[in-house]
């Protein structure tokens, strides 16, 4: 069966296991994207979200491209709101830090390398997405980061407005 041919769920499946096998990979597991987000979570967000849009575009994309840079996109293994970078803002450097950690690690195409750097578009202006599938992975993320923020400042608020009622 080609995987043009294969439902959604066998696609993502076929193309994590081996990835989500890795032991850098599931240390994102310890690091806090946005609000109580974990940087797998989102990256797993991202892939699934990365594939529905596809899927409800009808786009004819390279599914392991796609799957493969959505879940390496923040690759970066390390807790962004205490690293420093030679002075660079963690917006402006993790796409090249991500980028250069799974080509390392993975031996990962140009293609999904081009994925990796440009997600952050429009943020990193010289580094823009050309490829349906970058395309995707950088508007699938935009909205995984919004959902995932919105909530953590919805569970805080919440929790605030519980204490200040004892």
């Amino acid at each position: 069966m080609s995987l043009q041919n294969m439902k959604q769920p066998d696609k993502v499946q076929a193309h994590l296991s081996a990835y989500l096998s890795d032991r850098a990979v599931c240390s994102m597991d310890e690091f806090i994207q946005h609000g109580t987000t974990t940087t797998l979570e989102h990256c797993l967000s991202v892939v699934s979200a990365s594939c529905a849009i596809a899927e409800h575009l009808h786009l004819r994309i390279n599914y392991k491209n796609l799957i493969v840079g959505a879940l390496l996109h923040d690759f970066y293994l390390y807790d962004w709101h205490t690293h420093q970078d030679e002075g660079t803002l963690h917006g402006f450097a993790h796409p090249r830090i991500a980028c250069r950690n799974a080509a390392m690690r993975f031996h990962i195409s140009p293609e999904v390398q081009h994925i990796i750097r440009t997600h952050m578009w429009p943020l990193t202006l010289r580094f823009v997405p050309r490829s349906r599938e970058a395309i995707i992975v950088c508007l699938a993320d935009k909205y995984c980061s919004t959902l995932e923020t919105v909530s953590g400042f919805w569970r805080h608020a919440k929790t605030l407005g519980r204490k200040r009622r004892v």
